[in-house]
């Protein structure tokens, strides 16, 4: 689907306002709200509009520990693959797993009520997990940027 400047302003709205009601969304990108609304379906029919969330705050609900975990597999371990994939999806303290380049696996963001908590976690789950080798994990001690947004300006064309 080609975005024009529109889309990308819906887009954009919609990231930052997402329970800004279509006439208010019309009105910022000066359409009228049949064709807002036109536009928001075709964004979400073409899939770049997956769903819509609240963003929560960890630390108040009393997530204090956020680590990013390297692991790394035994490659002798039949269906290692999707022996840890299929673990992974019932851990809730893992919010973020993704297959990576290097010398480790996977990459998993790993949110905890405390070092306890987490500790548990790795010694429990992730260690007891059949065809681990290796988990290296790093806690975040202070966030610089952290968001969901995909960034309006890496849709605009270099021309």
């Amino acid at each position: 689907m080609q975005l024009d400047a529109t889309d990308i302003k819906i887009l954009h709205l919609l990231q930052s306002e997402g329970r800004i009601s279509n006439q208010d969304l019309a009105d910022k990108v000066f359409l009228s709200p049949s064709s807002c609304l036109r536009r928001v379906r075709m964004l979400e029919d073409a899939g770049i509009i997956s769903r819509y969330s609240a963003v929560l705050d960890a630390i108040a609900l009393g997530l204090e520990v956020d680590a990013f975990v390297q692991v790394t597999m035994r490659r002798d371990v039949e269906q290692w693959h999707e022996n840890f994939s299929a673990a992974l999806q019932s851990w809730p303290e893992v919010v973020g797993s993704y297959i990576i380049t290097g010398d480790a696996n996977y990459l998993l963001r790993v949110k905890a009520r405390n070092l306890k908590h987490y500790s548990s976690f790795v010694l429990e789950r992730l260690y007891k997990t059949t065809g681990v080798l290796d988990i290296r994990s790093n806690i975040v001690l202070q966030t610089l940027k952290d968001t969901n947004e995909i960034a309006i300006g890496l849709l605009q064309s270099d021309k």
